[in-house]
């Protein structure tokens, strides 16, 4: 008795295209505009056909990709997975974190792509949506902040963006732990107890 197998249903087109596009932004990011079709194809385990019934042509994925790169509602859908019920200190250093991933991934790719390569479709305005994300997350700790916390977000963003820049930083690198004190405390201000002496601590091993 001959076995019948059925055959694959093949993907949606948006489906497609989103996976290519996965599969093309850390090749823009390493190559730029001298990536080939083939190698997105190896990329993206895809005859190199696909790309070309998918998009059309090679500038268009580019432009796909790159307008996906720059999509800031990833950022912002992680920004709002913080559980504010966290400590302050870790709620801060997760915010800088995602922000010079966000900042550092969108410097590499103009890097390599040219300034002139941001998405035609202008993306609108997020800053206060992402101001009211943060503040949300430190709601609970309002009472130890100096500052409304919406205008914490602001200058967390640009302290995290500043950093992001390697040739501000190349001669003196900060670690996210340095950037979360300076947020917390400035350069004059002074640890919570508990801190100060787990810092002590590591100082003295």
């Amino acid at each position: 008795m001959i076995q019948k197998f059925s055959r694959a249903k093949p993907l949606p087109v948006e489906d497609r295209q989103d996976m290519i596009i996965d599969a093309v932004i850390p090749l823009l990011m390493e190559r730029g505009h001298a990536v080939t079709t083939k190698q997105i194809a190896d990329a993206a385990g895809i005859a190199e056909g696909t790309i070309f019934r998918a998009f059309g042509d090679k500038e268009t994925l580019v432009r796909a990709a790159i307008e996906r790169h720059f999509d800031p509602a990833p950022l912002r859908a992680s920004l709002a997975r913080i559980d504010p019920a966290l400590p302050l200190e870790d709620k801060i250093r997760i915010v800088i974190e995602l922000l010079q991933a966000r900042f550092g991934g969108i410097v590499r790719m103009m890097s390599v792509m040219g300034h002139g390569e941001r998405p035609v479709r202008p993306t609108p305005p997020t800053h206060s949506e992402y101001a009211g994300i943060v503040a949300q997350a430190l709601a609970p700790d309002l009472d130890r902040l100096n500052w409304p916390a919406e205008r914490v977000a602001p200058l967390i963003r640009l302290i995290a963006f500043s950093t992001s820049i390697p040739m501000f930083t190349e001669a003196t690198p900060f670690t996210t732990d340095e950037l979360t004190r300076f947020v917390l405390y400035g350069i004059a201000g002074h640890p919570a107890p508990e801190l100060a002496a787990a810092t002590s601590a590591a100082t003295a091993v």
